[in-house]
């Protein structure tokens, strides 16, 4: 997040220093509620993956298969480079 106008001086009157302060306020809100998503979101996947053995075992899966493709096209990129 960028400094806001009070940090960074230009609040000179009382008037101007409230509605920095008010912008800052909300800005800082505004994070914690993307903060609170986000840890909400990450708490949710943590309980999905324990309680069914299947998206552990299909993450595995897919995480195998995802390095042995990309192994593949690291071969192909070589080949195409020595050509």
């Amino acid at each position: 997040m960028a400094e806001s106008e009070f940090q960074e001086g230009n609040c000179d009157d009382r008037g101007k220093m409230e509605n920095c302060l008010k912008k800052d306020m909300q800005e800082l809100l505004e994070r914690m509620e993307e903060l609170t998503v986000h840890a909400t979101w990450m708490v949710y996947d943590c309980i999905a993956i324990r309680t069914n053995p299947d998206v552990t075992n299909a993450m595995q899966h897919l995480e195998g298969v995802f390095l042995r493709c990309k192994e593949q096209v690291e071969k192909k990129w070589q080949e195409v480079q020595m050509e």
